[in-house]
């Protein structure tokens, strides 16, 4: 009668470790990177939302302005995006006819070098401090 080999050997074992720890490699850094670009929406939602407050806020003033005591009552800044990922807040204050908001990356998100920290103006200008372009980084 021939014995039957029950079980792994190591060398297979080691075999299998090697392969789930290329692909742990591979797999880790790539899921990082989407998560990164999946908080960005959070801070252009936040950033328009709080866009769209302030306009509404200025055509129910008298006389119209971004800075008066209705819109600080109804847009009050900084505030944390839902997961906490990005700091919305006013680089100046806002004059009557005018503001700029930013999204200032917070905690893992402070990581994310390709767009960095959001802005928006009143006349909707759009840009990014991140080595890509403001094109990029709003539209994807």
């Amino acid at each position: 009668m021939k014995r039957r080999q029950m079980g792994v050997t190591l060398m297979e074992l080691m075999i299998v470790v090697a392969v789930v720890g290329i692909l742990a490699a591979i797999a880790i850094p790539t899921y990082r990177q989407y998560v990164i670009r999946a908080n960005r929406a959070d801070a252009k939602t936040a950033l328009l939302n709080t866009a769209q407050n302030l306009e509404r806020c200025f055509t129910n003033s008298t006389p119209y302005a971004y800075n008066g005591a209705t819109c600080n009552a109804a847009v009050t800044l900084p505030i944390l995006t839902e997961g906490g990922n990005y700091q919305i807040s006013y680089p100046f204050v806002p004059t009557t006819t005018t503001y700029t908001l930013q999204a200032i990356p917070q905690g893992a998100q402070v990581a994310d070098t390709r767009c960095g920290t959001f802005t928006l103006t009143s006349t909707g200008v759009q840009t990014v401090s991140g080595t890509d372009t403001a094109q990029q980084c709003w539209r994807r």
